[in-house]
């Protein structure tokens, strides 16, 4: 199987990032299964979320502003043969427009860890970087049908463009602080959102120990599910995204003259 793995922001990762980013997601994959790192153009939205970025103050506008981009590296996977795309991103950018233009799956990470958080438990907690996510965040879960589940939603106050190798100390200590508090409110489980910060900084799996609890890897919940689906050939309900045929990316965001 092969995936495009597909970035929201038309900025590239170091090459440093990208490697590290590739042998993760590897690891959470079956053997046969290859990743392509891909990046949108920027069609609009680069400005605005440089400039978001610059305040700290992302509230998912620039995410809106991605969408054009992101459908049109979709229908770009879907002729060029990859069984499915996943974005990297934890607040599912371009997800369900992407759906409503390509057959293949379309894999959007906080959907998916919602879903399959909501097997394991009767409620989980979420953390997010900043204070500003929290309501973009609880829009997604209210339209996902998922708020019956949340028990709680905390921030670590922690969100950096560069390079965060060196705070990974300094999130397990917010992310363990945080989530002890979520689970004293009566969460049974945590996912922890930000895709740069989890796994990349800090892995689930280092913290769930010292919660006592599930600590949700985003990442491999998402693997996982472009797998499942690419393998037995589930697509997406063409009754809830009504798909045209023979899309052609170089016109998905163009206007009409």
């Amino acid at each position: 199987m092969r995936f495009m793995f597909l970035n929201h922001s038309y900025k590239r990762h170091s090459a440093e990032l990208e490697a590290h980013i590739v042998k993760l997601l590897k690891s959470y994959a079956s053997p046969d299964t290859t990743f392509e790192l891909a990046y949108p153009e920027d069609l609009g939205g680069g400005e605005v979320l440089s400039l978001l970025e610059e305040r700290k103050a992302l509230s998912g506008l620039h995410h809106i502003l991605e969408t054009p981009a992101l459908v049109k590296k979709a229908v770009e996977a879907e002729r060029k043969g990859f069984d499915a795309v996943i974005q990297s991103n934890t607040f599912d950018p371009g997800v369900e427009a992407s759906r409503l233009a390509v057959r293949i799956p379309v894999i959007g990470l906080l959907r998916a860890s919602l879903h399959f958080t909501a097997s394991i438990c009767d409620k989980f907690g979420l953390i997010v970087p900043l204070e500003t996510h929290i309501p973009h965040t609880m829009r997604m879960v209210q339209t996902y049908g998922m708020a019956s589940f949340i028990s709680g939603i905390r921030t670590v106050g922690l969100y950096d463009t560069g390079d965060l190798s060196g705070y990974h100390d300094v999130v397990v200590e917010r992310t363990l602080a945080v989530g002890k508090e979520l689970v004293a409110q009566g969460a049974e489980a945590i996912i922890p959102l930000g895709g740069k910060i989890y796994p990349y900084v800090v892995t689930p799996e280092e913290l769930a120990p010292h919660l006592g609890v599930p600590v949700i890897n985003t990442k491999a919940v998402g693997v996982s599910y472009a797998e499942l689906m690419a393998r037995n050939k589930i697509q997406h309900s063409i009754r809830a995204y009504p798909c045209p045929t023979g899309l052609d990316p170089e016109t998905v965001s163009q206007r009409s003259k």
